[in-house]
């Protein structure tokens, strides 16, 4: 797939876009140096919408990246605008937390393809007017890093003290590092993996599956047809989810309690407690994600694999690299498994990294990173406070 694609339109937002964007900031960049795509593409101008916390001292060294995971966004640590809820990471993020905006500039971008406010199907070609939908390029983890990059340097930041993230978060980590060790002093991996599963692009696909074969997908159309296949995507959406958590915590929460009923109904409405669950999860996804945001995302996690971009050895990707790493995983996280950190590791290690790995007690599946767990929160506040005494950065406790 080659040629160029012209400006992305803002007047012909999605509701969700429209709302995010009156919430954040966003830059429009590329314009004089299209981003090449690994599809073949050039991509320019697009627009990136990021959102700030705390300030940037004057030696601009306390740069934070934050990156986001798959149903993620830029509104980490604030009052959702779409969904009213907390921000995602607000665990995380915030006075007296891990990532305190007083000591910190934080950053976030919605990623390249996402659907709050970052350039992506919902886009427009300029050509008709229409919005891209399937047409747009396929785009790769690589490609988000490069995107953020960008946005980097159109905020004059030359380099990071730190990116961190979780899930497809910590997959772009690992590219931030493996593209840009200069520009990374640290990097915080968690709950990933250096390449996707078989396992999880199994599940993906599934989801993807779901969305298409929704009558209202209209073959990515659906906007033009003024329709939403909801169903595809809350059924993507419930599949997902289930991969987000353990066994020992579905049980916990769950069990077999039933829902709203003292007996079993003997039909197909949410006996369960679970099943209600599910669908509730489904349903509000809908309300706040675009269906073929949500193909083109999971296809980006399928694609990653940074051992195969350096001649399939991963420790290749870190030859020299000046960062230093501290890598989480999480006991009863199923869908990141920790061999699969462990290798990243080992790939540290055969490179002479300098790195740190902790595997946390977790009956809570990989959804633990976005969750209370002292045990993370104290492990990165120490790798943070010796990162910052290294880099000499003033006024980190």
């Amino acid at each position: 797939m080659e040629g160029t694609i012209g400006p992305a339109l803002l007047d012909d937002l999605a509701d969700a876009e429209r709302k995010a964007l009156g919430r954040c900031h966003h830059a429009i960049l590329g314009g004089d140096r299209p981003l090449h795509l690994d599809c073949g593409v050039d991509l320019g101008p697009y627009r990136v919408a990021y959102q700030t916390y705390g300030a940037l001292n004057d030696e601009k060294s306390n740069a934070v990246l934050i990156c986001h995971a798959l149903t993620g966004d830029q509104f980490v640590a604030e009052r959702h605008p779409v969904t009213g809820k907390d921000g995602w990471w607000d665990s995380m993020v915030g006075p007296g937390k891990v990532l305190d905006p007083a000591h910190y500039y934080i950053i976030c971008a919605n990623v390249l393809g996402g659907c709050m406010g970052t350039t992506g199907p919902l886009a427009s070609d300029p050509a008709n007017g229409k919005p891209w939908n399937l047409r747009f390029p396929v785009v790769t983890i690589a490609d988000m890093v490069r995107a953020q990059a960008a946005l980097l340097d159109h905020l004059g930041i030359a380099d990071l003290f730190c990116a961190i993230g979780g899930s497809m978060g910590g997959m772009q980590v690992l590219e931030w590092a493996a593209s840009f060790p200069k520009r990374v002093f640290a990097a915080v991996p968690i709950a990933c993996a250096a390449r996707h599963s078989a396992q999880n692009i199994a599940f993906h696909e599934v989801g993807r599956q779901a969305i298409m074969a929704d009558p209202e997908w209209k073959g990515g159309d659906y906007r033009l047809h003024r329709t939403v296949p909801a169903r595809g995507l809350a059924v993507a959406r419930m599949t997902a989810h289930i991969t987000y958590l353990s066994e020992q915590a579905l049980q916990r929460k769950f069990g077999r309690s039933l829902q709203d009923r003292n007996a079993l109904g003997f039909g197909f409405d949410a006996d369960f407690q679970v099943e209600s669950y599910l669908r509730y999860q489904g349903s509000t996804f809908v309300e706040r994600f675009d269906a073929n945001s949500y193909l083109y995302i999971t296809r980006a996690m399928d694609y990653f694999d940074l051992a195969d971009a350096h001649g399939g050895v991963l420790a290749n990707a870190f030859r020299g690299t000046p960062t230093r790493f501290c890598l989480v995983s999480f006991t009863s996280d199923w869908l990141f498994p920790t061999h699969e950190s462990r290798d990243v590791v080992h790939a540290l290690n055969a490179a002479a990294a300098n790195v740190s790995f902790v595997e946390i007690e977790s009956d809570k599946g990989h959804d633990a990173f976005l969750l209370e767990e002292p045990e993370m929160f104290r492990t990165l506040a120490g790798f943070l406070k010796g990162a910052a005494t290294v880099r000499g950065l003033r006024g980190v406790p």
